[in-house]
């Protein structure tokens, strides 16, 4: 296992950070502001009411320099490899989603909690599933951490089914756990630790 005080950023080649079959995941860029802005508009209904990402160049610029600034969070775009304008028509590199590890505490507790969604024309393709494999690779690996939560509104199926599949385990239900859309939601908490050396 890495140093947990070492460096926290993963190193690859290229523009992605680990590739995988189908996925593979970059950081966020100033550049990808039109493309993510959109497909978050693209993708309203299928996120409410979980999920508000950024649908305007502002408020993207403002979440993704709060995102690179904040020591305690990675954050990572979801992209497809080879697609070539195929079946969905998403040429490869297209985002597809994103995944960001939040409130990392390094030290003896070494766990950071997940953020995530899959834009509207990726979603159900399993796509985020191995994007979520990537992530757990480098969150379990170059990142150093020894566990990993996702805490999901109960109604959000697609989102506990996500990491139950990834070896998530349910460890509890806390009410009124976070503010969204303007109340305190319920959220179930889900959890994975590093595979034992």
């Amino acid at each position: 296992m890495p140093d947990p005080n070492g460096p926290r950023t993963p190193t690859g080649t290229g523009p992605y950070l680990a590739e995988g079959p189908r996925t593979a995941l970059r950081r966020f860029t100033g550049a990808d502001a039109a493309e993510f802005t959109a497909r978050a508009r693209e993708s309203r209904a299928h996120h409410h009411p979980w999920l508000f990402p950024p649908e305007r160049p502002d408020t993207y610029a403002a979440y993704t320099e709060a995102l690179a600034r904040d020591p305690a969070r990675e954050g990572f775009l979801v992209c497809e490899r080879g697609g070539g304008g195929g079946a969905h028509g998403a040429p490869d590199g297209a985002i597809a989603g994103f995944i960001n590890i939040n409130n990392i505490v390094l030290g003896g507790f070494r766990c950071g909690a997940l953020g995530y969604g899959a834009f509207a024309h990726a979603a159900g393709r399993g796509l985020m599933g191995e994007a979520l494999g990537l992530v757990m690779d480098l969150a379990f690996g170059p990142l150093g951490l020894h566990r990993l939560e996702a805490n999901i509104q109960p109604g959000n199926a697609a989102s506990i089914a996500l990491v139950r599949r990834a070896g998530f385990r349910l460890e509890g239900f806390s009410p009124d756990f976070l503010q969204i859309d303007g109340a305190w939601r319920d959220h179930e908490r889900w959890a994975i630790t590093a595979p034992a050396p």
